[in-house]
């Protein structure tokens, strides 16, 4: 069966906003929890200082914002974790209604009003005045966007000079068996899982073929740099299912 890729920004938005229900928990189901520790290494990478300005694009339901503003003070002890907010603010953007209401929620729980604002945007179109943020990041959103190459530039229109970018995105392991298991596993095993607790067909059917018509790390790292940002790095994170991509506006 052939799959739409299409990135229709509204044919997007009402497929997330469909699936917002049960995103968070497909999220950790489908990733077998992982999701988590790749939301950490990227904050860890931007390396936030006290009173940095973070833009979250892409926000979904707002894990990263999250993440972000309550990884300091973090500590682990058997498992249990205890956190407390940093000193950072973060504006989250997306623009799928039903993502940000759970996003909104989900801070409300959390106490976190005075660190985490929503608004509802375009990628390409920030809401944001230039140069004022400190950091941006987008997680498993880049690849759903009609223009990356739009929202990419926007991105570092909105950082102020030295301001950092982090960037996480599906791919494919290199190493030959493993890359061939987890093809199987994602064009198979996660579009029917994630069809039966979603109960929508059509979201779980695209990310697989979504993932596979995006641009490769290469592409990727060229896309940002073409962007206007320098020092461009890329890491694969557990095997390369995800990659983590940074730079910095010069």
């Amino acid at each position: 069966m052939t799959v739409s890729t299409s990135r229709d920004p509204a044919r997007i938005a009402g497929m997330f906003d469909a699936i917002a229900w049960r995103y968070d928990r497909l999220n950790h189901v489908l990733s077998l929890g992982l999701d988590r520790r790749w939301r950490r290494r990227a904050i860890r990478e931007l390396a936030l200082k006290d009173g940095d300005r973070i833009l979250d694009v892409c926000t979904g339901t707002g894990d990263l914002a999250v993440e972000a503003v309550t990884q300091r003070g973090r500590g682990t002890f058997y498992g249990f974790r205890k956190t407390s907010p940093g000193p950072f603010s973060v504006l989250g953007v997306d623009f799928a209604g039903e993502m940000l209401k759970h996003a909104l929620e989900k801070v409300r729980r959390g106490g976190l009003d005075d660190r985490i604002r929503l608004a509802r945007g375009d990628a390409t179109r920030l809401p944001v005045p230039d140069a004022a943020y400190d950091a941006a990041m987008v997680a498993f959103g880049i690849r759903n966007v009609a223009d990356p190459s739009a929202a990419l530039r926007e991105m570092c229109r909105t950082l102020r000079p030295g301001g950092r970018l982090v960037i996480l995105e599906f791919g494919f392991p290199k190493i030959p068996g493993i890359r061939g298991l987890y093809k199987a596993y994602f064009r198979h095993v996660l579009p029917r899982v994630g069809r039966a607790m979603s109960r929508h067909g059509e979201a779980y059917a695209y990310l697989p073929a979504s993932v596979a018509d995006f641009d490769s790390d290469d592409g990727v790292r060229t896309l940002i740099r073409n962007a206007g940002f320098e020092s461009v790095t890329s890491v694969p994170l557990t095997l390369g299912i995800v990659y983590l991509y940074s730079a910095r506006r010069p």
